[in-house]
This record gives structure tokens, C-alpha cells and sequence, in this order.
């Protein structure tokens, strides 16, 4: 695409050297009084290769084009850039005209951004060429005039061509696209640069003549003025609501928070007044849009700069694609009174200006749901983890437990449960204090954590319990796994009177049989801890089958219990 516009700024300002002269209609000019005037040398004179800015005359303008050359051989064809929003006609010799506006849609050459003529067949190379600009319906834009070669304005008309439907395609593309992402993730901030820029494409495809001609929307005839104005009323108040959420306003710059909402559904009410059929309105809102769009664009980048300095990273996205087309746009603004007449490269410079700041917009969009994300992650990690050791809460191990159940449910993958209480541990902290407390239970789970696979499900089950779901282990593997953890508990000889006593932990084992659901899991590995702490603590037991209290003697028990340690 920069490609395509260097071409198309390239081709600018081609053609045979030209002489050009000027005057406003009066109400009993002929053709051949407008060129005795001009070889007279009566008319006034201008350059055809700069911008000219010709008075919105009620009955039009006259203009002559005299080529500077005898070269011109074959088919040869005259252009006027950017494209007149009133008709064109062009007097040839022997009563030959032609009348053409960018709404036609039967002419046989169109020059796509710009009306284009065939020369008279047979007409002089040298020959005077002239010219009535009828008026439109709005103010008249700047254009420039060239007289080419038909293949050399075939050329200059496709390298536009392409360079326009590339930069609308990518315009479109990421608009698009956003509105997909609004979809799916529910975020309006998606929606509003869906709208802004698609009125963006709407504005410049109309100044441009791009809806029309090559898309060929002839319902367009005829409302391209109201149908432009809407477009860029609307497309500042999609703006402001865009700015509003993807700048974080609210956040960053609350005092201009108000002002922009303002801005985005003030413009939308100047919309309503300038379609309706009362002439007052209609006044009322010619009157206001300029002003209110000139202070719109400042607050607008005001707001951005002030969020981006306060910390806003999406604001500097905005921004970057922003501020270039609003240099733009204030330059084209200024070539309508006349002024830069050389650079007549704004028009299209804008088009592409429009595919960057699409580009820019779409990456800050996407670096905004990676932000979001990435600390909606962040909570959820907050939420999951238990805010002393670090690792699963209860209520995060019971989800991620019982999803392993469920996955599981129809396979016989063995699954065992450690229910682990610490030892001792109020003495502990009435001894101590709860803080050597926190620590004991820090240093637990991070030994636990790294004892444990990393597939295995550890959580702090409440106070100084303990919980480690393990999968794809039968019992026998199971109590040496809660054996090493035990022992090791042991080993971190965190003292509890003094060296006399350590605290040391009891384990519940049980395994998961037919039917059971996490509750009876639980209840069932609770239970045999609780045989252990009945039957001297420090040790690991393996629940086999239910009985009605604590201590009755079970068949087939297994626990197991270091030797006194010196």
C-alpha cells in the first residue's frame, strides 16, 4: 500500500504543460464571446497544475486550458482532480460538447477521483480547450486540470484505482473484524471503532467519488452532500464514545470525561437537524458542525494526550493513528480557502492516512484485550490462590477437583485423596504467635509444592489443613507419596515447645471407588486423619471401610510410623 501511494503521488502533475484562464459566468456569455475574451488576454490567468479555488458563482465558471505543446498525438483526454461535485462541460469545435458529473453513470470514460473527457476527434493539438464548472450544491474544492495521453491517463487512473481500493479494503477489513471481536467479547469500545471507521470509508468515498464510481452506488445521486456531512458528524461522535472507553477516560482524565459522552451524542442531534425539511434547523445545523467538529477534534486529542500522559497505554495508540490524519484533514480544511495549492497529493495522502490509522486502532485494540485479559488472569490468580502460601483456596481446589473427577468419571484412572492436618499447631501459635504460625504453614506448602508433581492438586483446605489430590497412583503408591511428605514435614524442624517437640502433620488417604463424589472423598480421607490424631498423630493411614466411630478396630488398616526419633 505505500507502494501504491508513492505511485499514485508520483503520477501527479503528468501531462502536456498547460495555460489556464478563468471567469465567473454573466447571463449573456457565448462560447464564442468567453474565447474572443480569452485571446484577448481579458480573462484571468491561473495554472492549471496547482489547486485553483474558483467562487461558488450561482451560474458557474468559464474556463480555458491552452496546451503548451504540438506533440499530442493519438486519443487525448482532458481531467479535472479531485472530481467537481456539479457537472463539467466541455465545448469542442464544430458544436462538439460533452457533459459529464461525477453522478453519471452512461458516460463512456470515467477517471476514477476525478472527471475525465475525451478530446474532440481531430481537434488541434494546440487548440484552446474550454470549459463551464456549473456550481454545486456546496462549497467549491480546489481542483487541478491536465490534458494526457489516453495510455498515460489509463495508467495514472489505474495506479489510483489500486491504491484507493487497497487502502478502503484495509479500512473495511479491520472494521469489520472489530465488529466480529464486539460480538464475541461483548465490548461495545469494539462496536464504536466499527462505526468510526466505516463512516471514515463513507466520508472519504464520497469526497473521492469512490462510491460511485468504480461501486457504482447511483442511489447515491444526489444526496452525496447530506449523505458526507452525516458521515463526518457521525464518524467524530463514533470517535468521541471510542475515546472514551478505549482511552480509559473514566480512569485517566475524568474531568474530560463528561465533555466527550457530550461531543458523541451532540454530533448524532446535528445529524437529525440537517436531514430534516425545516430550513431553520437546517441553518441551525450548517451553522454549528464546524465549529463543534474543530473543538471536537481538540478535546478529542486533548483527551488522549492528557490519558497517555497520566499512564493511558491504548491513548498513545490512538494517538499515533490520530493526530497524522488530523494534520491532514486541517491542511485539506485550509486548501479549501485557497491556501497550499501545490500539494494536491492531500486528498489521496488522507485516503492512506485512513488505512494507517485503521492498522494503528486495530493493534491498540488488540494490545487492550491482551491487557484485559492478561489481567483478568491475574485477578483469577489472585482469587484461586490463598493469599498466605500461595497456593490453591478451598473453594479453587474443590472446582479444579471436581473437574478432575469428572473428567475421569468414565475411565479407571485411580485417583487418592491426602487429607493432611499439622500437628500441634495451636499450641503453636498460642506458644508463638500466629505470625511464627504463618510461617510453619508458608514453609508446609512450599515444601508440599515442591514435593508434590506439578499435575497434582494442592490446596489449603482451611486453617492448618491441608488437601492433595493425586491422580494415576494406586494406594500402595499413594501412602509412600504421603509417607515422604510426612517425614518431611518432620525434617523442617520447626520447633513447637522449644526442641522438645516439632511440629509434625497427620494424613487421611483414601481412595476414589465407584460412585463417589468429591464430598464422600473428603469425608472419608478426613476420616482417617482423624484415626491417626486419635492414635498418637505423625502418622499416615489408609481408610478402607466406613465404621461408626473413631478408633473401632478396622480390618486391614494400614498406617504407617517412624521409630521414635532421640
Amino acid at each position: 500500500m505505500i507502494w501504491l501511494l508513492w505511485s499514485s503521488l508520483a503520477a501527479t502533475g503528468t501531462g502536456v504543460p498547460l495555460r489556464g484562464a478563468w471567469r465567473e459566468v454573466a447571463r449573456d456569455d457565448t462560447t464564442e464571446s468567453i474565447m474572443a475574451a480569452f485571446r484577448q488576454g481579458s480573462l484571468k490567468t491561473f495554472d492549471p497544475v496547482l489547486l485553483q479555488r474558483f467562487p461558488r458563482n450561482a451560474m458557474g465558471n468559464w474556463v480555458v486550458l491552452q496546451p503548451q505543446t504540438t506533440g499530442l498525438d493519438g486519443e487525448n483526454v482532458v481531467s479535472i482532480y479531485p472530481a467537481p461535485l456539479g457537472s463539467v462541460t466541455i465545448y469542442g469545435e464544430q458544436g462538439f460538447t460533452q457533459t459529464y458529473a461525477m453522478g453519471d453513470f452512461n458516460a463512456s470514460l470515467h477517471g476514477h477521483g476525478r472527471l475525465a473527457f475525451r478530446l474532440a476527434p481531430g481537434q488541434a493539438p494546440s487548440a484552446p480547450i474550454l470549459l463551464k464548472l456549473e456550481p454545486g450544491s456546496s462549497m467549491a474544492a480546489p481542483a487541478r486540470f491536465a490534458v494526457q495521453g489516453m495510455d498515460e491517463f489509463l495508467l495514472e487512473d489505474s495506479t489510483w484505482l489500486s491504491f484507493a481500493t487497497a487502502s478502503f479494503a484495509v479500512m473495511a477489513t479491520m472494521a469489520l473484524m472489530a465488529l466480529c471481536f464486539a460480538i464475541m467479547l461483548r465490548d461495545v469500545t469494539f462496536a464504536w471503532y466499527t462505526g468510526y471507521m466505516l463512516c471514515y470509508v463513507v466520508v472519504q468515498g464520497v469526497q473521492t467519488g469512490f462510491l460511485l464510481h468504480p461501486l457504482g452506488l447511483s442511489w447515491l445521486v444526489g444526496s452525496e452532500v447530506l449523505v458526507g456531512a452525516s458521515a463526518v458528524a457521525l464518524s467524530v461522535s463514533f470517535a468521541a464514545l471510542f475515546v472514551s472507553r478505549f482511552c480509559d477516560v473514566q480512569r485517566y482524565a475524568p474531568a474530560l470525561r463528561v465533555p466527550v459522552i457530550a461531543l458523541g451524542f451532540a454530533m448524532p442531534l446535528i445529524v437529525v437537524l440537517r436531514c430534516t425539511d425545516i430550513d431553520a434547523l437546517v441553518v441551525m445545523a450548517q451553522t454549528l458542525v464546524n465549529p463543534v467538529l474543530i473543538l471536537g477534534a481538540l478535546l478529542l486529542l486533548v483527551t488522549a494526550l492528557l490519558a497517555g500522559v497520566r499512564g493511558s497505554r491504548q491513548a498513545w495508540f490512538f494517538l499515533a493513528g490520530w493526530t497524522p490524519l488530523l494534520v491532514l484533514t486541517a491542511m485539506t480544511s485550509a486548501q479549501a480557502t485557497g491556501a497550499l495549492p501545490n500539494l494536491d497529493w492531500l486528498n489521496d495522502a488522507s485516503i492512506g492516512m485512513g488505512a494507517f490509522e485503521a492498522i494503528v486502532l486495530s493493534l491498540g485494540l488488540a494490545d487492550r484485550a491482551l491487557t484485559m485479559r492478561r489481567d483478568r488472569d491475574s485477578v483469577r490468580v489472585l482469587a484461586d490462590r490463598d493469599a498466605l502460601t500461595n497456593i490453591l483456596n478451598r473453594r479453587a481446589w474443590t472446582e479444579a477437583a471436581n473437574r478432575l473427577l469428572t473428567e475421569t468419571a468414565d475411565t479407571e484412572r485411580p485417583i487418592a485423596l491426602l487429607f493432611l492436618d499439622l500437628d500441634h499447631f495451636k499450641m503453636l501459635n498460642d506458644l508463638q504467635g500466629h505470625a511464627a504460625g504463618d510461617r510453619a504453614l508458608v514453609a508446609v506448602a512450599q515444601m508440599l509444592g515442591h514435593e508434590l508433581r506439578p499435575t497434582d492438586l494442592l490446596g489449603r483446605y482451611g486453617g492448618e489443613e491441608f488437601v492433595a489430590m493425586l491422580h494415576d497412583v494406586n494406594q500402595e503408591q499413594a501412602l509412600q507419596v504421603a509417607t515422604r511428605l510426612r517425614r518431611r514435614v518432620h525434617r523442617l524442624e520447626i520447633p513447637v515447645i522449644c526442641e522438645d517437640l516439632r511440629l509434625s502433620v497427620s494424613i487421611g488417604l483414601a481412595m476414589r471407588s465407584m460412585g463417589d463424589t468429591l464430598d464422600t472423598l473428603v469425608e472419608r480421607a478426613d476420616q482417617a486423619m482423624y484415626y491417626v490424631k486419635l492414635h498418637g498423630r505423625n502418622q499416615v493411614h489408609a481408610y478402607e471401610r466406613r465404621t461408626e466411630m473413631y478408633g473401632t478396630q478396622r480390618s486391614k488398616t494400614h498406617s504407617t510410623l517412624d521409630p521414635p526419633e532421640a
